[in-house]
């Protein structure tokens, strides 16, 4: 069985984070695994907390898994300081890591704030090289690229800019209601658009942990990246379409919407 490592923050609602990351990797066919950046105290309306782990229990973590159970690709999520992203590469680089997917979560979709400047500075120069595909969405491409995207030649322009800065692929994410739900993959001076619908559901919490963590997914089971992308896509367009309503606020998306079988069987007898 193929595996993934996910690096990222903890999500206690569930609905993104580590939590989400693991649902998607399951559900995607690989065999998940873990290393936290952070604890966090939110739910669908916000973030009420965050308590970081220091660099050095980290490392341990990560240590725990390359030592024992190798990842066949590494998902990054929340980074919330410069010495996480530094601590972070060190250890990619010590184990070789393959398949590194780089989700640069700045900011939760309640828009509180999850990382700091110098930790956006570390990851830039540090991590970012590593990476064989980052994905920003829209807001944190601004941030990345230094500059306002509102058409589609704006991505083109953002999404080559980013990746010739950060010496890897960028799939620039195409949502927050600046374009259709269509991203834009740059990968050596190409570009490849996958096109899709808007699904009207409000509850969009995770999605960039959730399409992320699918696409290292993909790559783990040998797929090459533009095929990872697509069904990618198509995972979180099912997650989507499956409209689960929980929570006051923005809520999670369905990770198990294709799953069935004898197991997730209620009893019928206490309904």
């Amino acid at each position: 069985m193929k595996t993934a490592l996910t690096i990222a923050g903890s999500d206690s609602s569930g609905g993104a984070g580590i939590q989400a990351d693991i649902k998607t990797m399951m559900a995607n066919g690989v065999y998940a695994m873990s290393a936290v950046t952070a604890l966090t105290a939110q739910n669908t309306a916000g973030v009420a907390g965050i308590m970081e782990v220091t660099p050095d229990f980290l490392k341990k973590q990560l240590d725990a898994v390359f030592t024992d159970i190798r990842p066949d690709a590494v998902k990054i999520g929340m980074i919330s300081s410069a010495g996480l992203a530094v601590a972070i590469t060190e250890k990619l680089k010590e184990y070789r890591a393959e398949h590194v997917v780089v989700d640069p979560v700045m900011a939760a979709t309640s828009g509180a704030k999850l990382i700091s400047e110098e930790a956006v500075a570390a990851m830039k120069s540090h991590l970012f090289p590593l990476a064989e595909v980052m994905t920003p969405n829209i807001p944190e491409a601004e941030i990345l690229s230094g500059m306002q995207i509102y058409t589609e030649e704006d991505m083109l322009c953002a999404a080559q800019k980013i990746g010739t800065a950060c010496s890897c692929a960028v799939l620039l994410k195409g949502g927050h209601s600046r374009n259709d739900a269509s991203d834009l993959l740059y990968q050596e001076g190409k570009f490849t658009w996958f096109r899709g619908q808007r699904i009207e559901n409000p509850n969009t919490h995770g999605t960039g942990c959730t399409l992320s963590s699918a696409i290292a997914a993909n790559l783990a089971k040998g797929f090459p990246l533009e095929e990872a992308v697509e069904r990618a896509k198509e995972y979180i367009s099912g997650a989507l379409s499956a409209m689960l309503e929980l929570g006051k606020g923005s809520g999670p998306m369905h990770h198990g919407f294709a799953i069935t079988g004898k197991y997730t069987e209620e009893n019928i007898f206490s309904l």
